[in-house]
C-alpha cells in the first residue's frame, strides 16, 4: 500500500512525538516499589510546577495565618516526618492558611497545606502528624505526577478521537469529564497516602493511632455539619471532597497500625504540645475576611452587612459569600472596586457578563430601586435549555462611588417566585454598619481550659459561643463520645468570643 489513510496519517501525526518523549520513563517509585510511568512531569518540572503554584493557591485559600509560632510549629513537625520519608533531600515547605474551611493538600515539588480549620479539630500532636505524613504520602508517591499524566493521557484519547472525526466537540466533552474525574484522589491513592502516613508516624515514633482517630474525628465533624446545615450542599472545597472519607479507609489504617510489632503499636502524642500551640488561635472566619453567622453576614473593614432567613445556609470564602437554600436555592455575595464613571445599569451587566461569559444574553427587566439609603438596580435571565433551565436575577448595590456590591441568585425554573419571600428579604437586609457596629464584629477562637471536679460535657459545652448545637460541637471539637466521663484535670477545647 502506498498511501496510508487519512485518520491513521493523523492518529500518527499525534502520537510520535509522545511515544519518543515515553522512552526510558519507567522507573521505581521508592515509597511504593511499584513501577510507575511519568514520562510527561518530571520531579524536576514537579518541584518548579509547585514553586509557581504554590503564591496562588496561597492566596486563594486565605493567604498565611499571622501567627509564626504556630507556623513554626507545623513546619517543624512536618519536617521530622518528611526527613523520614523516601524524599528526606525534597526541600519540602508546609504552610498554615488562614482558611476555616476544614482541608490539606499537596502540590508537587514538596507543597504542603492545612487549613486552620483542619488544625483546630486535631486533640493531639500525633493526629496533626498523621495528616501531615498522609499528604507526604501523596508527594513521594508522586500521586499528582500520575494524575497529570492520567489527564495528559485522557487529552490524547481525547485529540485521537478528534483527529479520528474532526469534531473538537468530542475534545471539549472528553476534557470536561477527565476535569471531574481528576477532582480527588483515587481510592488506591487514598488508601496509599494513609499506609505512607502511618509508616513516616511510626519512623518519627509518633503514636500511629492518630491517624484512624483523626480520621474518625473527621468523620464525626461531617456528620454534625450535615446536621447543622440540613445536608446542604458544601460550596468550598474541603478535604471530604479531595480526600473522600469512608469507613473502609478508618479499617484499613487500622489494619495498617495492626501490623507494626507490638512495642511500636503506641507512640507520643504530645497532646499538652499540641493544645498550647493552638491555644488562641481564630476558629471560623477571620474578621479581616468578614464573619457569617447565625444567617447573618458582617464585614467590618468594608462596613456592610447582610441577612438571609431560616432555612437559608451562609459559607464564606475568600472570594464570596455562597448561599444555600431550599430547592436547591444557590446564591452569591461578591463586590469590590468600580469605575464611578459607570452607571448602576452599566455595573449589573457587566458583573452579569464577568460570570455568565460576554457572549451571555444581557439582563432583563431592570429595575431600579433603593435599599437602606443605598442605589440598587436588579435583573433577571432565563439559563439554559428546552431540557434543562435556570431562573436567574442579580442585584447591584452602590455603596459609594467608588465600591459596588451584588446578589446572584440562581434556583431551577420556576424556583425563584417560590423564594420571592426570602430574595427579596435578603435583598432589602444589605445595609451599611457603623463604627460602633464593625468594632463589635469579633471573632471566635479556641480557648484551652482545665477541667474542675463536677464539670461534664453538657456544663462545658454552656461555654460555647454558639446559638445551637453547642454539645454536639463540644464533643466533636474534642474528639469524645456521648458517654465520655471527663476527668479533673483534664485540658479541653472550647470555642469562644474574643
Amino acid at each position: 500500500m502506498n498511501q496510508m489513510p487519512t485518520v491513521a496519517r493523523r492518529l500518527c501525526q499525534i502520537l510520535a512525538p509522545l511515544l519518543l518523549l515515553a522512552a526510558g520513563a519507567c522507573t521505581t517509585n521508592p515509597a511504593t516499589g511499584k513501577a510507575e510511568f511519568t514520562p510527561f512531569l518530571t520531579p524536576a518540572q514537579e518541584i518548579a510546577l509547585g514553586a509557581q503554584e504554590h503564591p496562588k493557591l496561597t492566596a486563594e485559600f486565605g493567604g498565611i495565618y499571622d501567627d509564626p509560632e504556630i507556623g513554626g510549629y507545623l513546619a517543624e513537625v512536618g519536617g521530622r516526618l518528611a526527613a523520614a520519608s523516601e524524599l528526606p533531600d525534597l526541600d519540602f515547605t508546609f504552610t498554615l492558611l488562614n482558611s476555616p474551611v476544614v482541608n490539606a493538600f499537596a502540590l508537587p515539588g514538596g507543597y504542603v497545606y492545612m487549613s486552620r480549620g483542619l488544625l483546630a479539630l486535631f486533640n493531639d500532636e500525633a493526629e496533626m502528624a498523621s495528616v501531615l505524613g498522609h499528604e507526604i504520602g501523596h508527594v513521594t508517591a508522586r500521586h499528582s505526577a500520575n494524575r497529570y499524566n492520567r489527564s495528559i493521557f485522557v487529552g490524547l484519547g481525547a485529540a485521537v478521537t478528534s483527529a479520528a472525526v474532526g469534531s473538537n466537540i468530542v475534545t471539549d466533552l472528553l476534557n470536561q469529564g477527565s476535569q471531574l474525574y481528576l477532582l480527588s484522589y483515587s481510592r488506591g491513592q487514598e488508601l496509599r497516602a494513609d499506609s505512607l502516613g502511618i509508616r513516616y508516624v511510626d519512623r518519627v515514633r509518633y503514636d500511629p493511632l492518630g491517624s484512624p482517630r483523626m480520621l474518625g474525628s473527621l468523620g464525626a465533624y461531617s456528620d454534625l455539619q450535615a446536621r447543622i446545615s440540613g445536608q446542604q450542599a458544601q460550596q468550598t472545597p474541603s478535604i471530604f471532597r479531595t480526600h473522600p472519607l469512608s469507613s473502609e479507609r478508618v479499617e484499613k489504617a487500622l489494619q495498617t497500625v495492626r501490623a507494626l510489632p507490638q512495642d511500636r503499636q503506641s507512640g507520643a502524642k504530645n497532646r499538652d504540645r499540641f493544645l498550647n500551640a493552638i491555644d488562641g488561635m481564630i476558629f471560623g472566619d477571620d474578621p479581616a475576611q468578614g464573619i457569617a453567622e447565625d444567617g447573618v453576614f458582617r464585614h467590618p473593614a468594608l462596613k456592610l452587612a447582610f441577612a438571609v432567613p431560616s432555612g437559608y445556609t451562609l459559607r464564606n470564602t475568600e472570594e464570596a459569600v455562597y448561599i444555600s437554600g431550599p430547592g436547591d436555592f444557590t446564591g452569591l455575595f461578591t463586590g469590590g472596586s468600580v469605575a464611578a464613571n459607570k452607571t448602576n445599569d452599566q455595573l449589573l451587566q457587566e458583573a452579569w457578563a464577568s460570570i455568565a461569559g460576554t457572549d451571555a444574553a444581557a439582563l432583563g427587566n431592570l429595575q431600579r430601586f433603593q435599599v437602606n439609603g443605598i442605589e440598587a438596580v436588579t435583573g433577571t435571565a432565563v439559563i439554559g435549555d428546552a431540557r434543562q433551565s435556570s431562573d436567574v436575577r442579580m442585584v447591584v448595590y452602590r455603596y459609594d462611588a467608588a465600591h459596588g456590591y451584588s446578589f446572584l441568585f440562581l434556583t431551577p425554573r420556576g424556583g425563584l417566585a417560590q423564594a420571592s419571600n426570602a430574595v427579596e428579604s435578603m435583598i432589602g437586609s444589605f445595609r451599611k454598619i457603623s463604627d460602633a457596629e464593625a468594632a463589635e464584629v469579633r471573632a471566635l477562637r479556641i480557648k484551652v481550659v482545665t477541667v474542675e471536679p463536677g464539670d461534664t460535657p453538657t456544663s462545658l459545652a454552656e461555654g460555647m459561643a454558639f446559638e445551637s448545637h453547642r454539645l454536639d460541637r463540644f464533643l466533636v471539637l474534642n474528639g469524645l463520645s456521648r458517654d465520655a466521663v471527663l476527668k479533673a484535670g483534664a485540658r479541653v477545647k472550647l470555642v469562644v468570643r474574643d
